[in-house]
């Protein structure tokens, strides 16, 4: 039988074109240029503080480095794709950092006199955001993430913040239900999506007006890179943060950009492995005498658990736990082989911190925020077992 006579394949994927591959095959081919000849799938880094500019800048696509960067354009077109698949209104503005994404948003869309919404248990960093705001004289209001505590906050305000499943206790909302009722009173709604990334949750495409995260977790995934985007279909957002990113200059890297591209194309398998062995992690956990309180969306009987799996596809790498005190746990940390003992989440590396030792966090002495990685979940676990039969 020839190539020509092959029978058709009717498998699932029935209609054809880029809008309709699957995960695992859009983050391989996301934002990659057109085949040329004897050129690279995924050109190199373009270095480049000025460009030739003949005539008028009106309607020039590169002018100035601190505007744009075909590298930049690049991860921006791929991360597009990943946030809407085969919306082309989708437009994604990346920055240097997570919080270059978040600052962007919260001191572009509100000014003085206008009211914002934030998770009271978010990053910690929301809080110095927080303090900045009131200072600029915008009114901050807090509630927590679980049982969809901020719906009660929304009258008269301007955005609402999200952050689901939240960091570091991973409580979920319903991103449908806020959006519905914040934009009945004229709100925006921005999501932070890092977490879930926008393989496992994409707000846009469940009513949210913008969807930031830090590139720098587990969208890159190797603990080599600052990164932070915002995503949104709205052309007037898109312009305001891009316009933010230019006035304060919190522009990435072209070498950034460029390894963050290339990292998206095992995204989806770094990404599945890690919530599987979450999962695993988190199932050992749970059945500890010394562990309490353990937390994963993808637990049966975490309390954000229904409500994750309408709304999520996949359920992060992040498990998080309690120990009885600040020396057991820090004893568990140091027994630790295969998890390293440090700050972040969503490497390819296990990682875990005692999160108090940060402050700013509304967690007990003892808590964990365990990242897991794509190391084999038997040796994962076993490992854990025997650093808790150690410490104790």
């Amino acid at each position: 039988m020839t190539a020509s006579d092959d029978p058709p394949f009717t498998g699932p994927h029935l209609d054809y074109g880029p809008a309709n591959d699957a995960d695992g095959t859009r983050v391989v081919r996301a934002g990659l240029p057109a085949e040329e000849p004897y050129e690279p799938p995924l050109p190199g880094p373009v270095f480049a503080a000025h460009y030739h500019l003949p005539g008028e800048v009106e309607g020039a696509p590169y002018a100035y480095g601190r505007d744009a960067n075909p590298t930049w354009t690049q991860l921006e077109q791929a991360l597009a794709e990943l946030e809407a698949p085969g919306d082309p209104d989708a437009e994604v503005v990346v920055f240097s950092s997570g919080m270059g994404a978040i600052s962007a948003v919260l001191l572009s869309q509100l000014r003085p006199g206008r009211t914002v919404v934030l998770p009271s248990d978010g990053y910690n960093l929301l809080s110095a955001l927080h303090e900045r705001l009131e200072n600029f004289g915008v009114q901050v209001r807090t509630a927590p993430t679980g049982g969809d505590g901020q719906l009660a906050e929304l009258e008269g305000a301007d955005l609402l913040w999200l952050e689901t499943p939240s960091n570091p206790g991973l409580d979920v909302c319903d991103i449908r239900k806020l959006a519905a009722a914040a934009h009945e009173g004229g709100a925006l709604v921005a999501v932070d999506n890092t977490l879930a990334t926008p393989l496992g949750q994409r707000p846009l495409l469940l009513g949210a007006d913008i969807s930031v995260a830090s590139g720098t977790k587990a969208l890159t995934g190797h603990g080599d890179v600052l990164l932070g985007y915002v995503a949104t279909r709205n052309p007037d957002i898109a312009a305001a943060v891009r316009g933010w990113r230019k006035t304060v200059g919190a522009i990435p890297g072209p070498m950034e950009a460029w390894l963050a591209h290339r990292s998206l194309a095992t995204l989806d398998v770094r990404t599945q492995r890690q919530a599987g062995n979450a999962l695993a992690v988190a199932e050992a956990l749970a059945v500890r005498p010394e562990v309490r309180d353990v937390r994963h969306p993808g637990l049966p009987q975490d309390p954000s658990h229904q409500l994750a799996a309408r709304q999520m596809s996949r359920y992060g790498c992040v498990v998080s736990f309690t120990l009885s005190d600040q020396a057991f746990a820090n004893r568990f940390l140091g027994r630790l082989r295969l998890v390293n003992d440090a700050t972040s989440f969503g490497g390819v590396r296990s990682t875990a911190e005692r999160r108090g030792r940060w402050g700013g966090d509304a967690v007990p002495e003892g808590f964990v925020r365990l990242s897991v990685g794509v190391e084999d979940s038997v040796d994962l676990v076993t490992d854990i077992r025997r650093a808790l039969d150690q410490a104790g």
